[in-house]
């Protein structure tokens, strides 16, 4: 057992070398400094110590037999690609140190070393490794928030944007974003960002709409001490808080054609002035805007710059609104609401009925809606289930898509069927669900059966089976009755 009054230890350090005498003498010293310190006496001994457990450092001679350093550093980063590497060298020379540098050594020390020597380079070996770790923690917890996995859906339309999303987000090139309020432009972006080479900077948002026009341009651009009333001192603006990162500008139609004028001539440049001031500063940004207009209007009415445009639209996304992708209700109703049970000691559960009742919706307000409706249930419902009456819906339920039913249909062939508590059961909503989204899908193809596999993600088999325990056909088999 570890002493209640034993320091915890500063890291994990194995230390690889064929000559017992030194890497005991190596592994005293290190103990000494109260890290914890495994021993090895071969390359392959090595790596089951690395296979077997994490280790933060590996500290190994270059000169050793069967497996030389520089092998067991290329195996070693295969096992273990975070893991820092020390070579040690009675043999120091230029030519090993560069070769192991480029391999993947962090650093190497050339035998005899001083004890002080030794200390200082893996003190700084393990600091590495504890940033490199916040590094993934801190990456991890964005991706989970802003990545992939907050775009939540299985449609077609949403499988097509994050093909294409994944696509562009290794580049650097300059995104447009459309899509109608509340879609989830922004989440979009943050994916975009999370999943590019940039992730490890920062991510900057700015929202047009939010911002007078007489502030936007010292929002984005900076300004000197003294630039306008109000300026008691100089101030970075977001083109700068962004570089090397990325800068999302929301609702980019919202501006003026004079400030238009001024991004276009950041972006061109790469560059950027603060207001008050006549140097340029460079910036090393990816830019990401976004619009909820058409803005291709907005270019022929004049109230958009087309040069502008065209230096903003090198590639498009566009972000489905909700009542294209209803069969993603049940998925996000289900996503929202274990976010709201994670802050809540009551916990809620959706009942079937009640994700008939919202697939029934064209929500207006798209997933925005969505989740302050799932919100508003999970904080005032009665019962720890929520039912179709604890989401007041404030328009007209959608007018029935080809083959599908309403939650008012509750008989007939294609209706749906009562479960035993008088709503139908999760299984049955699946199922309309699916029947929904095959017949929309068969409207679009027709007998093309090839491409509407291939838009639902299914094989032709499986889409095969599921029409015929549906009762669906295409509409030109229909028709011929």
């Amino acid at each position: 057992m570890t002493d209640a009054n034993t320091p915890p230890s500063r890291g994990r350090i194995l230390v690889v070398d064929d000559q017992r005498n030194m890497r005991a003498t190596t592994a005293l010293l290190l103990r000494a400094e109260n890290y914890t310190v495994f021993e090895a006496g071969t390359g392959d001994e090595a790596l089951a110590h690395l296979a077997g457990g994490s280790m933060d450092l590996l500290l190994t001679d270059l000169k050793m037999e069967p497996m030389d350093g520089l092998t067991l550093l290329r195996r070693a980063l295969e096992v273990a690609p975070r893991l820092q590497i020390i070579m040690m060298t009675a043999f120091g020379s230029i030519e090993s140190a560069v070769e192991a540098m480029r391999l993947g050594a962090y650093d190497y020390v050339t035998k005899p070393f001083k004890e002080s020597e030794l200390r200082y380079r893996v003190e700084r070996a393990l600091e590495r490794a504890r940033l490199l770790r916040d590094v993934d923690n801190l990456a991890t917890d964005f991706n989970q928030r802003h990545g992939l996995s907050a775009l939540v859906g299985r449609s077609a339309a949403m499988r097509d944007l994050t093909a294409r999303l994944m696509r562009v987000a290794q580049s650097d090139a300059t995104v447009l974003i459309h899509g109608e309020s509340g879609t989830g432009k922004e989440l979009v972006a943050r994916a975009l960002h999370a999943h590019s080479r940039r992730k490890a900077r920062s991510f900057v948002p700015v929202n047009c709409a939010a911002i007078s026009e007489t502030l936007l341009e010292s929002e984005l651009f900076g300004h000197t001490k003294g630039a306008f009333t109000g300026a008691v001192k100089a101030r970075r603006g977001l083109f700068e808080e962004a570089d090397g990162g990325t800068l999302f500008i929301d609702e980019v139609t919202e501006t003026s054609p004079t400030f238009q004028s001024k991004l276009l001539r950041a972006l061109q440049e790469g560059e950027v002035r603060r207001v008050g001031e006549s140097t340029a500063l460079r910036v090393d940004v990816r830019t990401v805007a976004a619009t909820n207009r058409d803005i291709e209007l907005e270019v022929r009415e004049k109230r958009f710059r087309q040069d502008l445009y065209y230096r903003l639209n090198v590639v498009t996304l566009r972000v489905p609104p909700l009542r294209e992708r209803l069969e993603d209700v049940p998925a996000l109703a289900e996503h929202f609401l274990e976010r709201a049970n994670a802050r809540s000691p009551n916990p809620r559960r959706l009942s079937a009925a009640a994700v008939t009742h919202l697939m029934g919706y064209d929500f207006p307000g798209n997933v925005r809606e969505l989740e302050n409706l799932v919100e508003q249930a999970a904080a005032l419902a009665e019962a720890d289930e929520l039912l179709p009456e604890d989401f007041p819906l404030r328009q007209a339920r959608l007018t029935p898509a080809p083959g599908a039913t309403t939650a008012a249909t509750s008989e007939g062939a294609h209706g749906l069927v009562s479960g035993g508590s008088g709503g139908p059961t999760l299984a049955q909503v699946v199922e309309e669900a699916e029947r929904r989204a095959i017949a929309q899908s068969l409207e679009r193809h027709g007998v093309d059966l090839a491409r509407v596999a291939d838009e639902l993600g299914v094989s032709s088999t499986t889409l095969w089976r599921k029409m015929k325990r549906l009762n669906l056909r295409p509409p030109s088999d229909v028709a011929r009755e």
